[in-house]
């Protein structure tokens, strides 16, 4: 059992709950889980959501981004929301308002109605996720702060890859005539477990009453990430118009003007939205950027893996997430296992594990380039790089929490998991523009699988930036 000890700065957990730190992990990161599985999960469901609701295109894309787009803009105010009125109340909350949504959107009469539930659903996960990451820093100390982790990264790997093959499933059950819908309602029952559970299991870490909520910051974070992702969100599905390109430079003078905000509030005695000591933290920033470029590389190249699959070599949804899942799991198994790896390695980890990520992901396109099917080859090295994606990833995000002060642990928590999820936004947009940029379906598979082969180029660029910002994080926690 993983060993739960308490900071002297952290307030006293409820009674029983140190003997129960499996418990309390498994509920949280079940939360953390579904929240992920829906970031991919309606991707598949798509095709039935157009026909049942005669939806537009252009509909259908803010079907699946509303979600994605409310929940990076909100995940710092959540975070912030954690710290002044307690996490484990925020969680519930949020996991109340997600579950509501979900429900929801599964009930939804028309596309109008499903869009904006998704954006409820989105804004839902923004208040329950930051609390997950802020409840294992003041939580767990030291390995156990370790592993737990760990445990984390595997959830995150699990999320991405579960997700398309739950929707295949899901939608090919096609239970009682409900098609697509399933694929949210299914959240329902599992949310109100993990509420009734949460109740008798959480500790109550009450919030800062004192903190404030820093809204100047807030709203000029909240509208340069919404500057950011909207567009990025968007811009291939509507041919990248003119507002798109004004919408990015809007959100760099926004984090600009965000900057000022926050120096202004810290001369003038107040509590910034984020410290600057908890970005002067040993190894946060190099670790958080090489993190990013992981995450991009993972979720650009999850991405054009399955629509080569679907569209380039005519497989179903099911199985294109079947053949996804080697390098998801192993990420995750390399999460949860890198530590037995002996001391003397730990600290170069990460530049080894990127070391052979980088050239994986690229050979992994050459395979494929000719419009190859995926046999046991290709599966086996794309094992190989979800272990070593997972060897890099895990020590990364240990060594920029790992030695946060717990009173921080929220405004880190909210910086970390941001960018975890604009990795994943920009790479899918990024990496799907240079996808999409190179073949137009209906193609060939060959055409397709040229396309994968460029796709995967880049990322191995993206992952050799990565290794040299691991060299600079300094000694594993």
């Amino acid at each position: 059992m993983t060993d739960l000890r308490i900071p002297a700065s952290a307030p006293p957990a409820a009674p029983g709950t140190a003997a129960r730190p499996g418990a309390v992990l498994g509920l949280v990161l079940a939360g953390q889980f579904m929240a992920l599985l829906d970031v991919s999960v309606v991707n598949v469901a798509v095709p039935t959501v157009r026909t049942d609701l005669h939806a537009s295109g252009a509909a259908l894309q803010l079907v699946v981004s509303g979600y994605t787009i409310a929940y990076a803009v909100f995940l710092i105010t959540g975070a912030r929301f954690g710290a002044r009125f307690g996490y484990s109340r925020m969680f519930r909350y949020g996991l109340a308002a997600f579950t509501a949504a979900s429900l929801a959107c599964g009930l939804a009469p028309g596309t109008g109605w499903l869009i904006g539930f998704r954006v409820a659903q989105g804004v839902g996960a923004a208040v329950m996720v930051p609390q997950v990451m802020s409840l294992v820093q003041r939580l767990f100390t030291g390995p156990a702060r370790v592993r737990a982790l760990g445990l984390y990264s595997a959830v995150l790997a699990g999320g991405m890859a579960v997700g398309q093959v739950v929707g295949g499933l899901l939608v090919s059950a096609d239970l009682f005539g409900s098609g697509w819908r399933p694929v949210f309602l299914v959240n329902v029952p599992i949310g109100l477990a993990l509420l009734a559970a949460s109740r008798r299991l959480l500790p109550e870490l009450p919030g800062d009453a004192g903190r404030g909520f820093d809204l100047p910051g807030l709203l000029t974070l909240a509208a340069a990430l919404g500057l950011l992702v909207v567009p990025l969100v968007l811009g291939h599905e509507l041919g990248w118009p003119a507002w798109g390109w004004a919408m990015l430079g809007g959100s760099a003078l926004m984090f600009a003007v965000f900057a000022a905000v926050e120096r202004r509030t810290a001369v003038r005695g107040g509590r910034p939205l984020i410290a600057g000591r908890v970005l002067r933290a040993p190894g946060l920033l190099p670790a958080a950027g090489a993190i990013f470029l992981i995450m991009a590389g993972f979720a650009g190249f999850m991405f054009a893996f399955a629509l080569h699959q679907q569209a380039g070599l005519g497989r179903s949804a099911l199985l294109a997430g079947l053949n996804s899942a080697p390098v998801a799991v192993a990420f995750g198994a390399a999460s949860l296992l890198w530590q037995r790896v002996p001391q003397r390695l730990h600290r170069p980890l990460p530049v080894l594990g990127l070391a052979l990520v980088a050239p994986g992901y690229v050979l992994v396109g050459l395979l494929l380039g000719g419009g190859g099917t995926v046999g046991l080859p290709e599966q086996a090295v794309l094992t190989v790089t979800g272990l070593a994606a997972g060897c890099a990833y895990s020590p990364l995000f240990a060594r920029a929490l790992g030695r946060v002060d717990p009173a921080d642990a929220a405004d880190a928590s909210g910086v970390m998991v941001t960018v975890l999820q604009l990795g994943q936004v920009i790479g899918v947009t990024l990496l799907g523009t240079v996808f999409l940029g190179r073949v137009s379906y209906p193609a060939s598979a060959a055409a397709s699988g040229h396309a994968l082969l460029v796709t995967t180029a880049v990322i191995g660029c993206a992952l050799a930036a990565a290794a040299v910002l691991a060299g600079r994080t300094g000694r594993a926690v």
